[in-house]
Formats: C-alpha cells, sequence, structure tokens
C-alpha cells in the first residue's frame, strides 16, 4: 500500500510540472503572437514607422503591452523579444527571438498611463553589442533617440544616421516616437530557457544563430521578413 501511493505521488509530480513549464511557454508564445500584431500596426499605418527606417537597422526590439508598476514614481516593467538579422554583419535574413525585459522610470507613458507598446530599432552592430550585455542603460550604454514617423521620414538625417537606437511607442492606437533614455533592457534568461528549452545566452540566439526559429515566433520573422527582406544600411 505503502509503494502504491509514493507510485501514485510521484506520478502527480510528473503531471504538474510539464503542466507548468507549459504555461509558461504558452505565455512566451503569446508575447511573440502580440509582438508580431505590434509590428504588422506600425508598418501599415502611413502615420507609423517608415520602412525605409527599418531597412536600416540591424535589429528590432518588441515589447507589447508594457505598463506602469506601483513601486516607484513612474515605475514601468516589460517584457518582449529581439530579432536581428542573422550573420556575417547582419546582412542575412531576420533570425531567431532572444526574449528580452525593460525595465524602467523614463518610458514616457504620455497617453494617460495605459498599457503601451514599444519598439526599439537598433541600428547598428554598437547598439546590438550593449543591448546584450549584461544590463544595458538606454542613453548610457546605447545612444537612444525618438523615431522619426510617417512615409515622408527621411532616412538619410543626422538623426538616424547617428542613433544607436530609435524608439517608438503605441498607446490606444496612436503611435509616436518616444525616448527611453534611462530606461534599462537586459534578457530574459529564464524565458529563453522555457522559450528553447535549454539554458541559453541572448548573444547565443541573435549573433551566433545557434537555435531556428521556434515556431511561435514565424509570424513575427515573416513579418519583418515581407517588410524588410534585406539590410540597406550597408
Amino acid at each position: 500500500m505503502q509503494i502504491q501511493s509514493r507510485i501514485a505521488w510521484a506520478f502527480v509530480v510528473l503531471l504538474a510540472f510539464p503542466a507548468q513549464g507549459s504555461a509558461e511557454q504558452k505565455d512566451q508564445e503569446k508575447r511573440l503572437d502580440n509582438a508580431a500584431d505590434v509590428i504588422r500596426d506600425l508598418l501599415a499605418l502611413p502615420e507609423g514607422m517608415p520602412s525605409e527606417i527599418l531597412d536600416k537597422a540591424e535589429c528590432v526590439c518588441v515589447f507589447p503591452s508594457v505598463k506602469k508598476v506601483a513601486i516607484g514614481i513612474g515605475g514601468s516593467y516589460g517584457k518582449g523579444a529581439m530579432v536581428c538579422r542573422t550573420k556575417p554583419e547582419f546582412g542575412g535574413p531576420w533570425g531567431a527571438p532572444a526574449m528580452m525585459r525593460l525595465e524602467g522610470g523614463s518610458m514616457g507613458f504620455q497617453f494617460g498611463g495605459t498599457a503601451t507598446d514599444f519598439v526599439l530599432l537598433v541600428m547598428n552592430p554598437k547598439g546590438a553589442g550593449s543591448l546584450l550585455s549584461s544590463k544595458a542603460k538606454l542613453g548610457a550604454d546605447a545612444g537612444v533617440a525618438a523615431g522619426p514617423l510617417g512615409r515622408t521620414a527621411s532616412a538619410e538625417t543626422d538623426l538616424v544616421m547617428n542613433a544607436e537606437i530609435l524608439s517608438y511607442s503605441r498607446s490606444k492606437g496612436l503611435f509616436a516616437g518616444v525616448s527611453l533614455e534611462g530606461s534599462t533592457l537586459r534578457q530574459d534568461k529564464e524565458d529563453n530557457e522555457d522559450l528553447y528549452g535549454r539554458a541559453i545566452e541572448a548573444k547565443e540566439i541573435v549573433i551566433d544563430n545557434a537555435v531556428g526559429v521556434p515556431e511561435s515566433a514565424q509570424r513575427l520573422v515573416e513579418l519583418l521578413h515581407k517588410a524588410s527582406p534585406a539590410n540597406k544600411s550597408k
């Protein structure tokens, strides 16, 4: 009887742990799907992100539904993904996403404090390297500026040519260029491990291309490839 009880308990434990992992993975899959929605909408509107700006980006970071938190004044926290063009020198097709975290008190919630989507375009390899460090402070470790909007925006302006990162926001359906100076960005090791089934660094994912694009990220990557199949910054 005692042996049967132990077997039954072991069976319960085996059932419980996969369920927990499955729930965590579903959260990441939903986040990647929401990130694809943000990119789709940002590219579709005339007042959205200019395609010629995306054509010169090495990487894209998307943080859907970033919210203010109760701790601190204006504090905020969000999870998202970083997708880069593959090697060599970011000249290949868009690769697998690395899960990331965005935190800080300078995100500029201009729309009444509601949940806000953020998109960061990484414009050069130096900016990508900064974001893949243990914890990058935007404005200090990596230069960041509000991105230009609209179809007539020029990709040749000093802002675009000199910025390491251009940032955009969306709330209540409205897009804006927004400065994220003072915020921090770092890899989400736990989410990356859950998504890829093993411990893996963000640099391995986006720079070394150590893994393929998971099914849950296919729509996001396909949207980026359709919008900008080639890197025109070279």
